[in-house]
């Protein structure tokens, strides 16, 4: 959520930022409630300070014996106390409008975000590794995966229907030992903690990281539990401090996690119907981080390099895109994409997101640290990052190994979490 000081020190500020992301006009809106806001407090402390006057003079009549002159001031007391109450109850009506218009209002993009409309002006910043020449037409991983055996998307739709997929042998273990793989790198070199956090979370959980109220209709909901499976393990990761005060010593908090992502596609039909691109459930490492605000752009270049760091262990060919203004995602200041290479499309396809949120997400979570002892408690930052989506990097394996004959080589980093295995053949394994 937006910081409601900031806004009103310095609304020409915000409505920029709101503009280069292609939302308009949203805070004519606010400006014209905080004037009321405004004006509401102004007239309601008036009348308080006449009926505080009243009640003091009434005192002194009393005293005095001038009883029927303080009955008369007991009515106009009486008349303040309501139209007193009129005010707060239109001041809280305005308040509750305000604080709902600022609930759908996405984060203000940070400086160093490129201004555009689409992705098309997404800037690359890096690439890594060749896009080598298969030196045979590529086959897409879906043809791959179904022709060895080890993808089956048939029997998947037999028992869940569209946007699902099931893996078979040495794909099965693939995608386990992927998991395993980058936990292990996260983990172990990288220091982040690793969590197994619940797969089902509350509204207010899904509410603390910007999913809920604006995208409920990206979410799977157990109805009689009133519980959301989640979309990804931000949500779980950086609620687990909802509602905290941190030590700053602890700061940053590092996580990472596997767990299943539910989404529902919404709007994306006829997009990537095909394979493990787009499904409604699928595997992620995710990595998400708590720090200062002095910290967190240090922080995500951090994560960033961690994301890379799989690929390129995996000799993924990649790239890294800063995605402009009009590209990031609702709780987002500022976001690096990562897109591996796929032969098959003769394209960089994106595998990882990473993101610093700022203090919009713990707003809305109420997660604070306190800089110094005594002093006042301010927001941390938090940032997000897939480390990577498994099923995808599954596909890029497929994809970029793959060989004329139809088998796959499967990378020289990830044979020790596949007991040795160097490829997968039409057999399977």
């Amino acid at each position: 959520m937006l910081d409601l000081h900031s806004l009103r020190a310095d609304l020409d500020t915000a409505v920029a930022g709101l503009q280069a992301r292609g939302v308009t006009g949203a805070l004519d809106d606010f400006r014209r409630l905080d004037e009321t806001r405004r004006r509401l407090i102004s007239e309601s402390e008036v009348e308080k300070h006449r009926k505080n006057r009243a009640s003091e003079e009434i005192g002194g009549l009393m005293k005095n014996g001038r009883t029927a002159e303080a009955e008369a001031r007991r009515g106009e007391v009486r008349d303040l106390t309501t139209k007193i109450g009129d005010y707060e109850r239109e001041l809280a009506a305005v308040e509750l409008s305000i604080g709902v218009l600022l609930q759908g209002l996405p984060n203000l993009p940070h400086a160093s975000v490129p201004v555009g409309r689409s992705s098309d002006q997404n800037v690359v910043v890096r690439t890594w590794g060749e896009t080598k020449d298969l030196g045979f037409e590529a086959k897409d991983h879906a043809a791959l995966g179904e022709s060895l055996g080890i993808l089956d998307f048939e029997r998947a739709a037999k028992i869940s229907g569209a946007r699902f997929a099931t893996l078979c042998g040495a794909g099965a273990r693939l995608e386990r030992a992927l998991m395993n793989f980058m936990l292990d790198l996260h983990t172990r070199e990288f220091g982040y903690l690793e969590v197994l956090p619940p797969f089902l979370v509350t509204e207010k959980t899904l509410f603390g990281t910007g999913q809920l109220p604006k995208f409920a209709g990206d979410l799977f909901h157990v109805k009689d539990f009133d519980l959301h499976l989640i979309p990804t393990a931000e949500v779980p990761l950086t609620n687990l401090h909802a509602g905290e005060i941190l030590d700053a010593a602890a700061l940053p908090i590092r996580m990472t996690a596997w767990t299943p992502c539910f989404r529902s596609e919404a709007g994306s039909y006829g997009k990537d119907v095909r394979g493990l691109i787009r499904l409604h459930q699928f595997n992620k490492v995710e990595l998400v981080s708590l720090t200062t605000f002095e910290a967190s752009y240090d922080e995500l270049e951090r994560m960033t390099a961690c994301a890379e760091e799989v690929l390129r262990r995996l000799g993924l060919p990649y790239r890294v895109v800063s995605l402009c203004t009009g590209d990031l995602g609702f709780a987002a200041a500022k976001t690096y994409d990562l897109e591996v290479w796929l032969p098959s499309q003769k394209a960089y396809r994106e595998i990882s997101s990473c993101s610093n949120c700022e203090g919009f997400q713990a707003r809305r979570a109420g997660i604070r640290y306190r800089p110094m002892a005594k002093s006042k408690p301010e927001f941390v930052h938090t940032l997000n990052g897939s480390g990577l989506a498994v099923g995808r990097t599954l596909l890029a394996i497929l994809e970029n190994g793959q060989r004329k004959d139809g088998s796959v080589t499967i990378p020289e980093a990830l044979r020790p979490w596949m007991g040795g295995l160097e490829t997968i053949g039409r057999e399977g394994a």
